[in-house]
């Protein structure tokens, strides 16, 4: 295959990150993936570890784990081409209801996982002076108006955040990094192993309960992004020379995007004159 590539995918036993790996598998590129569990991918995916697919089982908080898999997918395919952080979690739960550790624990698998993957890959894509750095955040990683999602949009708002940063690191070895803000896609993200609720509800938030009702009962199942669609454009764009620092997944993301640019705007300019006034020489 002229154009193949070789692939390193996280979390992609389920949801976006699944699909991805059967279509790219399909068009013939050479994949490793990892879940927690190696035969709930090879389940998932239907395929058993071949010449061009490596499933691997990685604990993405675990250094050692991390560093195991990216050795052992240069080792049987000499190279990567391109890295999908997939892996995470959605937290549901106010500000105030969410433990410590609960709060921990969402960000030690949605930002400090990606970090290690990054982490142990950069060696390998500084070395041939090319990679491709996808990092999965969300929509909610942009626009955080989410009641009830404070900690879920912190971890998207952090991968945001460093791979703004990460892209302009690595852009003199000739490798690019994006983030990816998908919308509402229609996958198991907001099923029961994928969606995490506070231990210690409090009641007087009914606002957020009836928010978390709704995205488990009526969103879930019902949302207007195509997965099958979202990995094609992820596709594409890797084949691509010049990829974006930003990619907004869905209409739905591109709108809310829409809408907080332009509240963010009408905010500076409305406050302009007070803010700019900080300078010694006002």
């Amino acid at each position: 295959m002229e154009n193949q590539q070789v692939w390193f995918v996280t979390g992609a036993s389920k949801g976006l990150g699944l699909v991805l790996v059967q279509q790219l598998l399909k068009a013939g590129h050479q994949v490793a993936a990892t879940s927690r569990t190696k035969q709930d991918l090879i389940t998932a995916t239907g395929s058993e570890q071949s010449e061009n697919f490596l499933p691997l089982e990685v604990t993405l908080t675990n250094e050692e784990s991390v560093k195991n898999a990216i050795s052992a997918t240069v080792a049987k395919f000499t190279k990567i081409d391109v890295v999908v952080n997939n892996a995470g979690y959605g937290q549901v739960g106010t500000l105030e209801e969410l433990s410590d550790s609960e709060a921990r624990r969402n960000f030690d698998v949605n930002v400090f996982g990606s970090l290690n993957v990054i982490r142990y890959v950069m060696p390998h894509f500084r070395a041939q002076h090319s990679g491709k750095i996808f990092n999965i955040a969300s929509v909610g990683g942009f626009f955080g108006n989410f009641p009830g999602w404070g900690i879920y949009c912190a971890t998207k708002f952090a991968v945001a955040g460093f791979t703004e940063s990460l892209a302009a690191e690595v852009k003199p070895f000739g490798i690019s990094a994006t983030v990816v803000y998908p919308g509402y896609f229609r996958t198991n993200f907001l099923s029961k192993e994928s969606l995490t609720v506070p231990a210690n509800p409090i009641p007087e938030y009914t606002e957020v309960r009836a928010g978390q009702e709704a995205h488990e009962n009526e969103i879930n199942g019902n949302q207007a992004g195509d997965p099958e669609k979202g990995a094609e454009v992820l596709i594409r764009i890797a084949s691509e020379q010049n990829v974006p620092v930003h990619l907004f997944l869905g209409q739905d993301a591109y709108d809310m995007a829409a809408l907080k640019i332009k509240t963010i705007e009408s905010d500076l300019e409305n406050w302009k004159d007070l803010a700019t006034s900080t300078n010694f020489d006002n």
